[in-house]
């Protein structure tokens, strides 16, 4: 498989950085996957580093040569990471269990295959154009699915970090979406980010960014502008890029290679 990828972490304005990321490969396939934690005082942390190390894990079981069903994988792999997040000792005076969002894309025979919970994305540019995006599980999605806000509104609305799926959380509630398995095409650019990413950002400044450049340099430029559009208050901000195509860097492995970004 031909790609060049990177990942990349900012704690941002908060006390902890909750946000974990990690990609894996082997010859014939390779998965993505974010996850976004919330509840500072119930280790929102905890369940993001769960979730990434349950499809890191997952991979390397059925990963090699190739994963036989990934619309399944996906979908097992996060219902799993919810099981392992709900059955964490919990005190239900702080709120109940930790939580965490999730976004997954898995590539083979150069298709991808995603799923997510919650309202980390992913997008698929292509030809200056977002081909691809997940729809948010979140309340101020609902309002302007409804009519009653506008994506604008939304971007900045005081709830509109109140999601309505995740892994783990309060109740003991599984949703996952998943997405249409879709061909990627030479020069494709995948970005999977954080709300602190994609917030501050419209979908045609992440085009324009992608559109020349290293996936390294307009990803670490994204998320310092992403920064400095919060003036202090920023989330964590936290994103994985990766340009799909013939032109790009050769990554081959008989065995499961994993990257999982060190976050402290």
């Amino acid at each position: 498989m031909n790609f060049s990828i990177h990942q990349a972490s900012h704690i941002g304005n908060r006390r902890f950085n909750q946000d974990r990321v990690a990609y894996v490969f082997s010859n014939d396939t390779l998965l993505l996957v974010l996850a976004d934690g919330m509840g500072g005082h119930l280790h929102g942390e905890l369940a993001a580093s769960m979730a990434i190390e349950t499809f890191v894990e997952a991979f390397a079981k059925v990963g090699q040569p190739r994963v036989a069903d990934p619309d399944r994988f996906i979908l097992q792999a996060m219902q799993l990471a919810h099981d392992r997040i709900m059955s964490l000792p919990h005190d239900r005076d702080m709120g109940g269990f930790p939580g965490t969002t999730c976004v997954a894309a898995l590539i083979q025979d150069g298709k991808m295959y995603w799923g997510h919970a919650g309202d980390s994305r992913l997008y698929l540019l292509r030809d200056g154009k977002v081909a691809v995006k997940t729809v948010d599980h979140s309340v101020v999605q609902l309002w302007v699915d409804s009519g009653q806000i506008t994506a604008e509104e939304a971007r900045v609305h005081p709830q509109r970090n109140h999601i309505t799926h995740c892994l783990g959380g309060i109740e003991d509630v599984f949703y996952m979406e998943h997405g249409v398995p879709m061909a990627l095409q030479s020069g494709d650019v995948l970005l999977l980010g954080s709300d602190g990413l994609w917030g501050p950002l419209n979908d045609l400044e992440l085009v324009r960014a992608f559109s020349s450049g290293s996936v390294a340099d307009v990803l670490d430029e994204l998320i310092a502008t992403a920064l400095v559009r919060e003036e202090g208050h920023s989330d964590n901000v936290t994103g994985l890029a990766l340009r799909w195509g013939d032109n790009e860097t050769s990554h081959d492995s008989p065995v499961p290679v994993s990257h999982v970004l060190e976050i402290s």
